[in-house]
């Protein structure tokens, strides 16, 4: 099975013991790409370096709603540097609101979520969204602020209306875990229904480990069991589909 794990922290500290073992395990179970987001500007740093040590590794730049508040120019700047300069950055992510937990007030949020839809724009690379618990406001400032911007919506979590309506207007639609979790009906009817040219998969490890991992640190290995729920979800093989995601993931952040 050929995977593309479209989203995961592999930076993140909790894989510093073992990160060189734990990706050589990851290539040896199928993952040909990995794309690692950007939280703020340490991990842009960390993510960026890490993509740089392997043909197989990609990276985004960006500022995640929980930091916006210490969000920049100076930033801003750099992460623009990096996108036209280094080609191991595809993408810009991940950005967009968080509702759940308001570890930046939300004017600061939506101020820095449209600062950084412009910076994608300057820069023509797709957008890794991060959505949670702001579906209304997300979709509004894309109406308003982000007509020609594209990309990706992150371990999704809306509705089919909203699905439809953002891949109307250029957006791909990427599964992570909860898929996976029995209790997820509504979730698994709009991964159902999202065209097969519109889907990607990921793990947003260390995060949200799908069964039978539950409770135990994910790894972009993991990215199998997501491939494995949508395809049956869809009546397909399973590695029929996670064909058709690999070279999605290849097509949004341009990969050749």
């Amino acid at each position: 099975m050929k995977l593309f794990d479209t989203h995961a922290h592999i930076n993140d500290n909790r894989f510093d013991n073992d990160r060189a073992e734990m990706l050589q395990a990851c290539f040896d179970a199928g993952i040909e790409y990995i794309m690692i987001p950007g939280v703020d500007r340490q991990t842009v740093e960390s993510g960026v370096a890490l993509a740089e040590t392997d043909d197989r590794l990609y990276a985004a730049v960006g500022t995640h709603p929980h930091e916006a508040k210490d969000f920049t120019d100076d930033d801003y700047e750099y992460f623009k540097e990096l996108a036209l300069h280094n080609d191991k950055v595809r993408a810009i992510g991940e950005i967009g609101l968080d509702y759940y937990y308001d570890f930046s007030d939300r004017p600061t949020q939506k101020k820095v979520f449209i600062r950084q839809l412009e910076l994608a724009r300057e820069v023509d690379l797709p957008i890794i969204i991060h959505d949670r618990d702001a579906h209304g406001d997300i979709m509004d400032i894309l109406r308003n602020e982000g007509k020609d911007n594209w990309g990706i919506f992150h371990c999704y979590s809306g509705s089919w209306e909203m699905a439809k309506e953002a891949i109307k207007m250029g957006f791909y639609i990427s599964f992570a875990g909860p898929v996976v979790f029995p209790k997820s009906t509504n979730l698994k009817e709009v991964a159902k229904q999202v065209p097969l040219d519109r889907i990607l998969i990921e793990t947003d490890s260390p995060y949200l480990t799908p069964p039978p991992y539950r409770g135990r640190r994910n790894d972009p290995s993991k990215t199998q069991f997501v491939a494995e729920e949508i395809a049956a979800l869809k009546g397909m093989d399973a590695d029929e589909f996670a064909a058709i995601a690999y070279e999605n993931g290849k097509r949004v952040f341009g990969i050749k």
